[in-house]
C-alpha cells in the first residue's frame, strides 16, 4: 500500500523514525541496520512494508531493498513474526542471515535474541529454496562484500581447473566453520585444503 517514504527525519532512534513527508508524520519502526546507515542524515528515503493487524497498523522502514526483501522473506515463514524478522535484522547484517541460512547454519540464527532452535531449522527449511531461486534467477537481495569475496574465490577455483560444486562446496565449509572470514588469499587457500 505504501511502497516508501521520503522526508524529513523529525526523529531518530535505533527502533523507529518519525518521517514528516509534506507535513505528515510517519511513524516507521526499523533495525539497527536501516538505523546506522541513517544516522547522519537529515532527511531520506525509506522502502516500507506495513503490517495490517486487527489491532494495529505498523509501518517498517528499510533503507536498502535487499534488507525488505530478506524481511519479507523472513515473516513469510510460520513463527516468525515482524518484530522476530526486526530483531534478526538488528542482531546480523541481512548478508550474514543469506549465508547462515544457506549454509544451514543454525547456531548463527540462535545467537539472535528470540530465536530457538526450531524456529531456526524451520527459517532454514523454509528458506533455502527460496534464497537459492533468488541467487539462480539473477535477483541478489544484497550485493555485498561477502557475497563478492564469495564469488572471487569461487571463480578463482574454477579457474584453477576445479569443478564448480566442488568448489562451491569447499568454500561452503570454510565459510560455515569461518563465518567472518573477509580475506580472499586466506579463502582460497583454506578452501583448497578442504578438497
Amino acid at each position: 500500500m505504501i511502497a516508501y517514504l521520503n522526508g524529513k527525519l523529525a526523529y531518530k532512534s535505533p527502533a523507529l523514525v518519525h518521517m514528516d513527508v509534506n507535513g505528515i508524520g510517519y511513524e516507521v519502526q526499523i533495525s539497527l541496520n536501516t538505523y546506522s546507515r541513517i544516522q547522519g542524515m537529515e532527511s531520506c528515503k525509506l522502502l516500507t512494508f506495513l503490517q495490517i493487524k486487527e489491532d494495529a497498523h505498523t509501518l517498517y522502514g528499510f533503507f536498502e531493498e535487499a534488507e525488505r526483501s530478506l524481511f519479507l522473506l523472513l515473516i513469510s515463514v510460520s513463527g516468525v513474526g515482524a518484530s522476530t524478522a526486526r530483531m534478526m535484522l538488528s542482531s546480523l547484517q541481512p548478508e550474514d542471515i543469506q549465508r547462515a541460512i544457506m549454509m544451514e547454519n543454525e547456531k548463527m540464527l540462535e545467537s539472535v535474541k528470540g530465536i530457538g532452535a526450531k524456529t531456526a531449522k524451520r527459517i532454514i527449511l523454509e528458506l533455502k529454496d527460496k534464497l537459492k531461486k533468488h541467487k539462480d534467477t539473477g535477483i541478489h537481495l544484497s550485493a555485498t562484500v561477502n557475497n563478492t569475496i564469495h564469488e572471487d574465490a569461487l571463480n578463482a577455483l574454477i579457474t584453477l581447473g576445479i569443478a564448480r560444486s566442488m568448489a562451491e562446496s569447499s568454500i561452503q565449509k570454510v565459510l560455515k566453520s569461518e563465518p567472518l572470514l573477509q580475506n580472499l588469499e586466506e579463502l582460497i587457500k583454506k578452501a583448497l585444503k578442504t578438497l
